[in-house]
């Protein structure tokens, strides 16, 4: 076990709280093997009614994965690594979406990447004013994963796909209109609604109760420029759409796009529409772990991180370095199944 998960039990609630605030609780290997362990307990134990997923200290709930360890691997052991911890981070991911009891994470502060991916799942996502969602993966050359292909697929007005090759940052409010938060909670509130939850009460009345109305979800108020202009699933015709607006909203949008990695872009929208045609999420998880498998060793992975958190000079050289080549047979390649035997399984 180790105490990057403080694991407890608190009247009849199972409680994970991440404990790694000095990476923003990024998650390890060994924090997703310590969750998945006591959920698995808690699943046969009759005295826990709930499971709730917050973090210990520090200013965010979770920043995403341990992008610096992926990146060595990716750099050293050919990826082997990588591809165990995605494999396992994933089955996680399933755990919780196919969890009998109801589970509450609380997505107060940053929620990044593999936290997006330990929220999502849950029966109950509470946002509040601290809250600042985003799936930043374009920008460091790896993908929307984690089931982003499925929470993101199945938001309406194109949010998903805008979201998706932006990165773009929502607040709590923006997460509630959204869909991806299912309450606004103030933060002076959780410690109330946790408490309440360990007594045995029912959580989505427990949230109900304490809920509050959010302020004005201001992506809101481009919602229909981001449906016009992200309506298509191929890439080139987003950014043809966004430089024949002149205003300024669309002008910001597309010089963030040419900061991305074109493969990344191409990968995600081919991944949010193979999995807004599927029902099952398990099988969702397992493309996506063909997805991590290739894109893990292809150069945009190791240079994204390089630019953007390793020297910092936010000058990645992408590679293929334009969305033309980005050929449909790159993506056939990172898309193909795997060996029967290497193919992702849920626990």
């Amino acid at each position: 076990m180790t105490d990057e998960i403080l694991s407890r039990r608190e009247g009849a609630a199972g409680i994970l709280s991440l404990n790694r605030p000095k990476a923003i609780h990024a998650l390890t290997l060994d924090m997703v093997h310590a969750m998945t362990a006591a959920l698995i307990e808690w699943r046969s134990d009759p005295a826990v009614g709930a499971v709730v997923i917050d973090h210990a200290e520090g200013r965010g709930f979770c920043a995403g994965g341990d992008i610096a360890f992926l990146r060595n691997s990716a750099v050293t052991d050919g990826g082997v690594s990588g591809r165990k911890f995605f494999h396992d981070e994933y089955q996680l991911n399933h755990l919780i979406f196919t969890y009998p009891k109801p589970v509450v994470a609380f997505m107060d502060g940053i929620t990044m990447g593999g936290g997006v991916g330990i929220s999502q799942p849950a029966r109950f996502r509470v946002a509040t004013e601290n809250t600042r969602f985003a799936m930043p993966e374009t920008g460091i050359g790896l993908f929307p994963d984690v089931g982003g292909g499925w929470y993101l697929s199945r938001l309406g007005g194109r949010m998903g796909q805008f979201l998706a090759l932006t990165g773009a940052r929502l607040d709590g409010a923006e997460c509630l209109w959204s869909g991806l938060a299912t309450h606004y909670l103030p933060h002076e509130a959780l410690g109330e609604a946790k408490e309440r939850i360990a007594h045995g009460h029912e959580p989505g009345g427990v949230l109900a109760a304490l809920a509050v109305t959010p302020p004005h979800a201001r992506i809101e108020d481009n919602a229909a420029q981001i449906a016009r202009h992200f309506a298509s699933d191929r890439y080139e015709d987003i950014l043809a759409s966004l430089e024949g607006d002149d205003s300024e909203w669309a002008a910001k949008e597309l010089a963030t796009l040419h900061t991305k990695s074109p493969q990344t872009c191409k990968v995600a929208l081919r991944q949010l529409a193979e999995s807004a045609g599927l029902t099952d999420f398990a099988a969702n998880m397992a493309m996506e772990y063909r997805i991590a498998s290739r894109v893990l060793v292809l150069p945009d992975f190791a240079e994204g991180v390089r630019a953007v958190i390793v020297d910092k000079d936010n000058a990645p050289q992408w590679n293929p370095a334009t969305p033309e080549d980005v050929t449909n047979e790159l993506l056939d390649a990172i898309f193909a199944p795997l060996p029967a035997d290497e193919e992702w399984k849920p626990l």
